[in-house]
């Protein structure tokens, strides 16, 4: 089994990534191979709406020259995807709004591409705001057919300085019992025999 987590924060190594990586630690003491992509800082667009997904149904965006089309191959690739962002004015980074928007219509346009998979959302949070840019990553997960497990309270580590998350042991807890959370239903998902059923996309 594979996860994958996207930090949407430009800060490198601050709480965002701290809280992501918290997560990915008992899945890979479940023997899962985890890997780590920082999406924030970097040079991805928003959607453009051409609909070339729609037409060429190649797994991948029209826009070709920034990081898009490699996060969402890791994305399709994985069995769970931990999608993660700072708290910006109630809502998720720019650069996880245009993953969101991108990968959300790339995998309707090409059949699904997230039916089945395990998806959760982390956020760093300084006082308010938070449930709304969780809110705002589990709406694509919901709208794409992904499965998305709870856990012992909503997925928000609190602090505004580098590293200040640290100091949330509540959020540790969490971020644990959610990564051993998803390592529980990536095996019971891979004991059942039942095929997960095909998106139906109107023509």
């Amino acid at each position: 089994m594979h996860a994958v987590a996207l930090n949407g924060s430009p800060r490198k190594g601050g709480n965002t990534e701290i809280l992501l990586k918290q997560a990915l630690a008992p899945l890979a003491a479940a023997g899962w191979t985890t890997e780590f992509i920082q999406l924030g800082g970097t040079d991805i667009r928003g959607c453009r709406a051409c609909y070339h997904c729609f037409e060429a149904k190649d797994r991948r965006c029209g826009q070709k020259t920034d990081c898009f089309n490699h996060c969402l191959e890791r994305m399709v690739a994985a069995d769970a995807i931990l999608l993660g962002s700072p708290t910006y004015f109630t809502d998720v980074s720019a650069e996880m709004k245009a993953l969101l928007d991108r990968a959300g219509l790339v995998a309707l346009a090409n059949g699904g591409l997230f039916r089945g998979k395990i998806g959760a959302a982390i956020v760093a949070v300084r006082r308010g705001g938070g449930t709304h840019a969780f809110d705002t990553i589990n709406h694509m997960f919901l709208m794409s057919g992904a499965i998305v497990p709870g856990s012992t309270y909503w997925n928000l580590g609190f602090g505004l300085d580098k590293g200040e998350v640290t100091k949330d042991a509540e959020a540790a807890r969490n971020m644990k019992d959610l990564g051993q959370t998803i390592a529980w239903l990536g095996e019971a998902i891979g004991r059942c025999a039942v095929p997960y059923p095909v998106a139906v996309v109107a023509e």
